[in-house]
């Protein structure tokens, strides 16, 4: 008997997407109505995401803004060692090089786009 190389399914860009965001909001431990805020949607829309009934559709603005805060939370995942307490600390405590609290920029596109490069900046510095 033979056994044929089972292939999995390629899971959808959505899907990835959209449970990488739930999973990076959950570890830097941001409400349904922050993750809501930092991707423009509303906080009944990430309920639907968490309960699998919505994904995000690509090339969306809110596609766009997740990938941005996954982005983000690798890159100060990969700063902190993985140590989610220091994470939420950081994205809570004012920071002088981005004028205000992470977390406070990050609710508007270009305040998650500053808080992203500057932590690509930290985590690979040239």
């Amino acid at each position: 008997m033979t056994l044929s190389p089972q292939i999995a399914p390629i899971p959808a860009p959505g899907a990835v997407l959209t449970r990488a965001a739930l999973r990076a909001a959950d570890r830097l431990g941001l409400s349904g109505r922050q993750l809501a805020d930092i991707v423009g949607v509303s906080e009944a829309t990430v309920s639907r995401w968490k309960r699998g009934d919505s994904l995000l559709e690509p090339g969306s603005k809110p596609f766009e803004l997740a990938a941005l805060l996954v982005r983000a939370f690798r890159s100060l995942d990969a700063i902190t060692g993985g140590d989610e307490g220091v994470a939420r600390r950081w994205l809570t405590a004012p920071n002088t090089a981005l004028a205000a609290r992470p977390l406070d920029r990050m609710a508007q596109v270009q305040g998650l786009v500053d808080v992203t490069a500057y932590l690509d900046a930290r985590r690979a510095p040239l």
